[in-house]
């Protein structure tokens, strides 16, 4: 066995679990990257991921790996650079443990990650949310979960671990009714519920049961549902809500999608970008400004104020050529 294996066993138990105290998701994002460079490196160069050496694991070899995740495995920009910060940690890690690899290290730490674009953010409108809210059968136990969920997703904002997270004892419909939640970068956050969101939450509780650390979502078996789960059945659900509302056939609707949704409902709300990140659980303010460029209405509302006074505010419109053309003779 080659001594890349106990620095991988140091990394993950020592570095990760201890040190740094990487959170569960973290931990299994770092350890899927290592598997897939281990696998991609055991292909070029015929030794077995166990006959590995870090000299193996060179600049040109993450190079190669890291094109290999775009154009073999289909991987965009985000993932490509979330693989090379997971490349980087373990890297940093080993520059402490074997330094007579240290010229290979900097060579590998020198790789970039890559300038993403930014994307319009995609959102649902009122109608769209009624007609996803509707699609659950509410006559099954599933439909009536989903229901529930979709409803939690929406009005909170909750990321799909933060729903899949979320407890009977993290769910509170007296006085104040608020969900609780252990979100990203473990900080714990409340997130008030809406008198809707609590009929709906009250019923799901009554049919649920449970014990107060039983997932508040769960198969019928009662096992707590997978990120993957919660992105199949949104998925079915707008396939159905989109037969009612066409538009919704034009949207890549996912978990990350309603939580898009519940923030552009603060804002036209005229919810401050300061609240809806302390609503969604964002580490800057920044974070939450591409809502405000994703909403046009707001755009509108500011061209309208830099309207001249003699003029009517509203969208241009183009002359019909017709008319155009008489007014010219």
């Amino acid at each position: 066995m080659s001594s890349l294996a106990p620095l991988l066993q140091g990394f993950f138990t020592d570095r990760l679990a201890h040190q740094r105290q990487a959170s569960e998701h973290t931990v299994v994002a770092y350890r899927d990257t290592i598997r897939l460079l281990l696998r991609y490196a055991s292909q070029q160069t015929g030794k077995q991921p166990a006959g590995l050496d870090l000299g193996d694991l060179g600049a040109t070899l993450i190079g190669a790996f890291l094109r290999h995740l775009e154009n073999g495995r289909g991987n965009g920009t985000t993932t490509r650079n979330a693989r090379l910060a997971a490349i980087h940690s373990l890297f940093r890690y080993a520059a402490f443990r074997v330094p007579e690899h240290s010229a290979l290290i900097q060579q590998v730490l020198a790789i970039p990650s890559k300038r993403t674009e930014r994307r319009d953010v995609c959102y649902l409108t009122r109608d769209e949310i009624e007609a996803l809210l509707t699609a659950p059968d509410l006559n099954t136990w599933w439909g009536r979960r989903d229901h529930a969920l979709l409803h939690l997703a929406v009005q909170t904002g909750l990321r799909v671990c933060e729903l899949t997270g979320v407890q009977l004892q993290d769910i509170y419909l007296g006085r104040g009714p608020r969900v609780l939640c252990h979100g990203k970068g473990r900080k714990d956050r409340a997130t008030p519920l809406t008198p809707h969101t609590v009929t709906v939450l009250r019923g799901w509780l009554a049919e649920r049961g449970g014990n107060p650390a039983d997932p508040l979502f769960c198969s019928r078996r009662g096992s707590r549902l997978s990120p993957d789960a919660v992105a199949r059945l949104v998925a079915k659900h707008t396939d159905t809500a989109a037969a009612a509302r066409a538009s919704l056939r034009t949207k890549n609707v996912t978990p990350h999608t309603l939580r898009h949704t519940a923030a552009m409902s603060l804002l036209h709300a005229g919810a401050d970008t300061s609240v809806i990140a302390l609503w969604l659980g964002h580490e800057s303010q920044e974070t939450s400004m591409i809502y405000l460029h994703a909403d046009m209405t707001l755009k509108e509302r500011a061209l309208a104020r830099t309207t001249p006074p003699d003029s009517k505010p509203g969208r241009y419109t183009a002359p019909d050529p017709v008319l155009a053309f008489l007014n010219s003779l």
